[in-house]
């Protein structure tokens, strides 16, 4: 599979089975991942695998932050959970910039589990930056939480889903005045 199909293919799975890369895999899958664009090379990001009872912490603590008592059930929705933190500790970089690389790193890391064979769902919360899940994830002062990488199989399916192309000239456009300049630069062509 090309990047390209990679991209056009991708799609969120919200179900997943019981399987999940192996600790290895999924050090060879952050390894390559990890190649995303930075400025001034800070891999100002790092991931935190959560697996099996590790789970029910992050679903205590994501139902503290709600104010309610016992376990939230998403955690149990799939085998791997990778919580995506954006360090933000340099002053020489933008806090957004270093987010945008945290950012990046998820979605390629995406693409490779898609590509490996695994479903993942790219999962937020309206308390995604509560303390207590600060806490929960052993976050620095300097450090915010992204969201979770929900990680499992992806199950068989009984039709194809088809997906919407997305329409890129509604999102791509000229520089505001450039449309002179293309004419000139397709008139060379």
């Amino acid at each position: 599979m090309s990047a390209l199909e990679a991209m056009r293919d991708r799609r969120s799975w919200s179900k997943v089975t019981d399987l999940a890369p192996t600790g290895p895999e999924l050090e060879a899958f952050v390894a390559a991942a990890g190649r995303v664009a930075d400025h001034k090379s800070l891999k100002p990001w790092r991931l935190i695998e959560i697996r099996g009872a590790d789970r029910d912490l992050l679903a205590r603590a994501l139902n503290k932050a709600d104010g309610k008592k016992g376990y939230s059930s998403k955690p149990r929705r799939a085998p791997l959970i990778i919580a995506v933190v954006a360090d933000l500790g340099s002053k020489k970089i933008p806090a957004w910039e270093q987010e945008a690389v945290a950012s990046g790193v998820a979605h390629m890391l995406s693409l490779v589990l898609d590509e490996a064979g695994f479903g993942v769902f790219w999962r937020t919360d309206d308390n995604t930056r509560h303390r207590v899940l600060a806490k929960a994830h052993g976050l620095a002062k300097h450090e915010v939480l992204l969201g979770w990488l929900y990680v499992g199989g992806k199950p068989k399916m009984s039709r194809p889903v088809r997906r919407k192309t997305v329409d890129a000239a509604k999102h791509l456009s000229r520089m505001p005045g450039g449309k002179k300049k293309r004419k000139v630069d397709e008139a060379r062509l």
